[in-house]
């Protein structure tokens, strides 16, 4: 998979894609992330990518063609054909192994399904967002989504972009030890994970349960569907309803 970010402030991703998992993914050629200054395709000889809104308003808005030349550029990188790219301008990728995806309050929310669906594709092209906003034509015009990752207001889309590609590079093949890892994790299931335990069992007085002692496998499982049921009615309750209604549609 191959990843371009679209951003104006590059510098805060350093952190993020060069520790963990998300570098072990790199570095396993799981996962090619980009990272592109969108003032780099500024005509603006200060390099500026914003302007007042048109019919007034505060803030500032972002300009649609900076934001289209650096999408067009990371689609010529990806591809090797820039005539290509030109043509994708003004045109959907609807069915394609891409999608270019706008990080934006708006947006559908992010989660575990949608990420796996995300997963599959070989291209991804994220735009962040900054200021009041950006020109509504490239909403309509350039891209194929909007994604939330909650209902809360952020200073700009670096932060959303970040959670982004962490949930989905994890869930790419190779990148995790252990196949079975993702399959225990939250949100399987419409579940939330079991409770964990490690060494020492007794610490302080406080106990592992027995069972997880036991050397038992079927009577473990057990335990961990249980206890995963528990805490899903309990915090999820929204998770739970959802999963029951699968189970009876099926």
């Amino acid at each position: 998979m191959r990843i371009d970010i679209l951003t104006i402030f590059p510098g805060m991703f350093n952190a993020v894609l060069n520790e963990s998992i998300i570098k072990r993914a790199q570095l396993k050629e799981k996962v090619k992330i980009v990272l592109h200054n969108i003032r780099d395709f500024s005509l603006d000889k200060h390099c500026k990518v914003d302007d007042r809104p048109f019919g007034g308003g505060p803030g500032m808005v972002m300009h649609p063609e900076p934001i289209f030349r650096a999408v067009e550029h990371a689609l010529a990188c990806a591809s090797g054909n820039k005539a290509a790219a030109r043509k994708r301008r003004f045109g959907r990728s609807r069915g394609a192994k891409r999608k270019i995806i706008l990080l934006s309050p708006q947006g559908k929310r992010l989660d575990q399904k949608s990420a796996k669906k995300m997963a599959k594709m070989k291209q991804i092209i994220l735009i962040c967002g900054h200021y009041e906003g950006i020109d509504e034509r490239v909403k309509r015009f350039l891209v194929d989504e909007e994604v939330s990752i909650g209902d809360y207001v952020l200073t700009g889309g670096e932060l959303p972009a970040m959670v982004f590609v962490d949930c989905i590079v994890r869930l790419l093949p190779g990148v995790l030890g252990e196949k079975k890892s993702l399959h225990f994790e939250s949100f399987e299931g419409n579940l939330l994970e079991y409770p964990q335990y490690t060494r020492p069992a007794n610490y302080k007085g406080m106990q592992v349960p027995q069972v997880l002692l036991s050397g038992d496998h079927n009577k473990i499982q057990e335990w961990r569907k249980e206890e995963s049921i528990k805490i899903t009615k309990k915090r999820r309750p929204d998770l739970f309803r959802s999963g029951e209604k699968k189970v009876k549609r099926g």
